[in-house]
């Protein structure tokens, strides 16, 4: 049986993010990869100039089109710019029992572009986070969804992790590439587990895309039968090989995408 998941997300013109990181992170880990596309952005490694949302109905359509032919083992979920998108989708998993849903809550590009309206966020909170198995949010964005300042150490990640499940996660994966230290510590969380992803901090610039490659291999792993602790730690050590390849790479003159096929070329 061939492994497929669905990403649900943006398209990034200059291929480090978005789709193009999904579907690059689905292949590079021997997983097929489908697409429903929610927004196109007009971005490069320096920033994002536009975006324009593709309409709810349309995303649906996608998202039918691909569940009704393909035997889809996980879905990965990112930007989302719109709250009637997020109700749409919404709907649509439930349709199709989709299973093994990964939410990478994407609010902000690492350019410093908002990505999700300020009103969308309530309906995020509402509509998704309960239908996932696991989320993904940073720094930035798990203090977006809490209400609460950044955390500054694991201690206060631990704390926002808690307040989201108490909110309705089943799952959180709060990640710590924003924080400062030698390591780059991710905590997660269920209702009765606990696990602490350490990996050393490496020295680049070219970390665009990160959080959406990390989510994908998550649902890629899934995708091939891992449990969800397997999957995350799979996805860990993909993300910070990855990473430190990235400098391999001469993409850009901003914050470069990092080396999604490390291992083959």
């Amino acid at each position: 049986m061939t492994a497929i998941a669905l990403t649900i997300a943006g398209s990034d013109s200059s291929g480090g993010a978005g789709i193009q990181a999904d579907l690059k992170t689905f292949a590079a880990l021997g997983v097929y990869g489908a697409s429903a596309i929610t927004a196109l952005t007009a971005q490069n490694t320096q920033g994002v100039s536009g975006i324009h949302d593709v309409p709810p109905d349309f995303i649906v359509a996608q998202i039918d089109a691909v569940f009704s032919d393909l035997d889809v083992g996980a879905v990965k979920i990112g930007m989302l710019s719109r709250a009637p998108a997020i109700e749409a989708i919404g709907a649509a998993l439930d349709r199709h029992r989709a299973k093994n849903t990964v939410l990478d809550p994407v609010m902000v590009a690492a350019s410093g572009a908002q990505l999700l309206a300020d009103d969308a966020i309530a309906t995020l909170r509402k509509v998704l986070i309960p239908r996932a198995l696991l989320i993904t949010p940073n720094l930035p964005e798990a203090a977006a969804l809490t209400g609460t300042p950044m955390a500054k150490d694991e201690a206060g990640m631990a704390a926002q992790a808690r307040q989201l499940l108490q909110a309705g996660a089943r799952n959180v994966l709060i990640k710590g590439g924003h924080g400062e230290g030698a390591d780059s510590v991710d905590l997660l969380m269920g209702a009765d587990y606990d696990e602490r992803l350490a990996a050393p901090r490496h020295p680049t610039r070219n970390t665009h895309g990160t959080g959406c490659t990390l989510s994908s291999a998550v649902a890629a792993g899934l995708a091939k039968g891992l449990d969800l602790v397997a999957a995350v730690r799979a996805a860990k050590s993909y993300v910070t090989a990855a990473i430190t390849a990235a400098d391999r790479l001469a993409i850009g003159h901003g914050h470069g995408p990092l080396h999604h096929f490390h291992a083959h070329w």
